[in-house]
């Protein structure tokens, strides 16, 4: 284990001592949704047990909490993220529901013919909203493809035109592993006036994010992929933009005041956060966040690269193996999607199920990109701050182990 973080890192996931089938967890699905450190599980737990209230609403004590906690939240996330102001933070159910939203201001700004850039590798979070809003206002989807098993820049450079109105791009892939320049994409966007769209979802847990940096106009994440629960992400916009933003919700709490036929919005962030909000998911997501910081996003990230130096070559090693992605250590993320000639990745979970070893079998919600690939669905291993090189020998072990049970060698 690395000296960078401490093997007593694991004493705050219980979860992670379970015995799965006689056989000692190593949970290694991480990019579909990671664990939760008991610090988390605390903070949630003494917001139902003692300050359940609603925000904004209250002058009575809990209500003054509650509302305390989570607006400290929201700056929590904005100093992660570094956005210039808490107004550029909005809590949203995760990433999904701020593609969403973007993509419901997209449908106010686009017009025919128009062209929206995505890539091959995007998630269908980021394909399918994009799909619609095209379909619905005549504009073009159009797909940056693949080179080295990374974005294809100069395929992307070359699609890029005036008639670019939105780029959004996946930051890291929940497949393939690499890392997105998308600092040097929202560069050559902006460049023919078109908006930065950028799908947090896989980066935001694991390096460092500077929004203004990367010069995105627009950010999302998920915090149950970064030690927060369930139902609760967060989407960065520019102040401007989010200014110029009709909201996607409405009702209670967004309203400045509601006359008999019309009503006015509230100033931001509140006026896209309609209705009761998740008060104690954004509150233990500022605990995440609490967690991680101390850590430290820079030893969170050296971390998983000595995981992956480790790992990577031995599942290189294994004849008949595929891994997909960037094939050098130094380009590949935690995130290993791979293959075993002549098996189906569904046989290869349950396998690794039996010995103990959770990970994700299927197309990972990235359909266009497994089709890209010429598979139907892969096994992929993801890899997070609690993961060691015993889990890595695990995974190893017991691909090995499948392989030859079904080939008969055992």
């Amino acid at each position: 284990m690395t000296a960078l973080l401490d093997k007593k890192i694991r004493q705050d996931f219980s979860i992670l001592e379970q015995i799965i089938n006689d056989e000692p967890l190593a949970y290694l699905d991480n990019a579909a949704t990671t664990q939760k450190p008991k610090q988390v599980l605390e903070v949630l737990n003494n917001y139902y047990e003692k300050d359940n209230a609603n925000v904004h609403r209250g002058v009575h004590t809990l209500a003054e909490r509650a509302t305390a906690a989570y607006e400290a939240s929201r700056e929590k996330a904005r100093a992660f993220i570094n956005a210039k102001s808490t107004k550029e933070v909005l809590f949203t159910r995760g990433t999904t529901t701020g593609l969403n939203w973007v993509t419901h201001f997209a449908d106010e700004v686009l017009e025919e013919d128009d062209e929206v850039i995505i890539s091959i590798m995007e998630h269908h979070s980021n394909v399918v909203p994009w799909q619609e809003v095209c379909r619905k206002n005549g504009a073009h989807l159009v797909y940056v493809y693949l080179k080295d098993g990374a974005l294809d820049m100069t395929d992307l450079r070359s699609k890029l035109s005036s008639k670019t109105k939105f780029v959004s791009i996946a930051h890291v892939s929940n497949v393939l592993g690499c890392v997105n320049p998308v600092k040097e994409i929202a560069e050559l966007a902006h460049e023919v006036g078109a908006y930065m769209v950028v799908d947090g979802a896989q980066s935001a847990p694991h390096m460092t994010i500077d929004v203004q940096e990367l010069d995105c106009d627009f950010f999302t994440l998920s915090g149950h992929k970064m030690l927060g629960p369930t139902g609760i992400g967060v989407l960065y916009g520019r102040e401007e933009i989010l200014n110029q933003m009709s909201p996607v919700e409405f009702g209670g709490e967004m309203i400045d005041f509601v006359h008999e036929q019309k009503s006015t919005w509230t100033d931001l962030p509140w006026k896209f956060e309609a209705g009761t909000p998740n008060i104690a998911g954004a509150i233990a997501l500022g605990a995440a966040i609490d967690y991680l910081t101390e850590l430290g996003m820079d030893k969170v990230q050296a971390h998983e690269h000595e995981l992956v130096s480790y790992v990577l070559p031995k599942l290189q090693a294994i004849d008949g193996l595929t891994v997909y992605g960037p094939q050098e250590v130094s380009k590949h993320t935690g995130v290993i999607a791979f293959n075993l000639d002549g098996l189906h990745p569904h046989d290869v979970a349950t396998a690794l199920d039996y010995e103990g070893v959770a990970v994700r079998a299927g197309h990972h919600c990235a359909q266009p990109l497994i089709s890209h690939l010429g598979i139907h669905s892969a096994a992929r291993a993801s890899f997070y701050i609690y993961n060691t090189k015993e889990d890595c020998d695990k995974l190893v072990e017991a691909i090995i182990k499948t392989k030859e049970f079904f080939n008969g060698t055992l």
